[in-house]
């Protein structure tokens, strides 16, 4: 079965990873940025190894993000960020082929190991099947 697992963090996370921290997100060290890199290289090259992996990536900073919405006269309305409302967003995602719910739920508990700087906010990771058109999911 595959799965999407999504990791989630706010336009201040990406702040304090450029040196740039604020009450909610304390500034990471060129050693943090490395030692979360080494960590998460680990558990993708382990994956990778397993067949389990499919793909990965981390995202942008929202403030990078653009929004396309249909307007009143139906025409699209662009947008760009960063957004004053804008809470968590999507910060990176693995799709992944696993034998279980359970195996890939053990996959996001390793990722949550990840080293953070103290006081870093920690975000749940969100897992959802990718139904495969046969109807199972």
């Amino acid at each position: 079965m595959k799965y999407l697992v999504m990791i989630q963090g706010t336009q201040a996370d990406y702040a304090a990873q450029s040196g740039k921290g604020s009450a909610d997100a304390p500034v990471w060290t060129e050693q943090d940025i490395q030692t979360m890199y080494a960590h998460m290289g680990a558990l993708n090259n382990d994956l990778a190894e397993t067949g389990e992996m499919i793909d990965g990536n981390g995202l942008s900073e929202p403030a990078k993000a653009r929004f396309v919405e249909r307007g009143p006269d139906g025409k699209p309305v662009i947008t760009d960020g960063p957004y004053s409302e804008t809470k968590e967003v999507l910060a990176g995602y693995w799709i992944l082929d696993c034998a279980s719910l359970e195996r890939v739920t053990e996959i996001a508990a390793r990722v949550l190991e990840c080293p953070v700087p103290e006081g870093t906010k920690q975000y749940p990771l969100v897992i959802r099947s990718i139904p495969d058109g046969s109807g199972d999911v």
